[in-house]
């Protein structure tokens, strides 16, 4: 039982470095944080925008593995610890926050398909290179049914309430 519990920690902690280290090579690639650096005239700044990324990911993996701990508004609303105005409050920052979270959701996700959009502009150059001139079409239309796949299991099989 105990060996089973240390090969799942170890095959679980492997799948997600593998998943953060693509995550962040596709980043990286795009070169997505000195664009952000050189558009704001901040390159001093790139390794704190590096930072940020890394502290951001590392946020999300913490409440998606320990999702209990991010229910902080029904902590504050049982207590009550503004009285009875603590309901109104904490819907207005509940609001506030998520608007905020989806503006800066919105200008990054808008940033990396711009970024990879111009990456993409190198795959018939890359093409050209390596002599791989038929059949690109295919390759491109086997990712996407692959992609189409893979989300039609995800979503059919309900894959995402395995975890809890």
């Amino acid at each position: 039982m105990v060996w089973q519990q240390i090969v799942l920690g170890v095959v679980g902690i492997s799948a997600g470095v593998l998943v953060s280290a693509g995550v962040f090579t596709v980043l990286l690639a795009v070169g997505l944080v000195p664009r952000f650096a050189g558009k704001t005239h901040t390159a001093g700044k790139v390794f704190l925008y590096e930072e940020m990324v890394v502290l951001g990911t590392l946020t999300g993996d913490f409440f998606s593995v320990f999702a209990d701990y991010g229910y902080l508004g029904e902590w504050i609303r049982q207590r009550q610890i503004l009285g009875e105005a603590t309901d109104t409050v904490w819907k207005m920052l509940a609001m506030t926050l998520v608007a905020l979270f989806g503006l800066f959701a919105g200008i990054f996700v808008g940033c990396l398909a711009l970024a990879i959009a111009e990456m993409l502009d190198s795959i018939p150059i890359l093409t050209r290179r390596i002599g791989y001139r038929h059949g690109l079409g295919l390759m491109v239309l086997a990712i996407a049914v692959g992609k189409l796949a893979g989300s039609l299991v995800y979503f059919a099989y309900r894959v995402f309430e395995a975890a809890l």
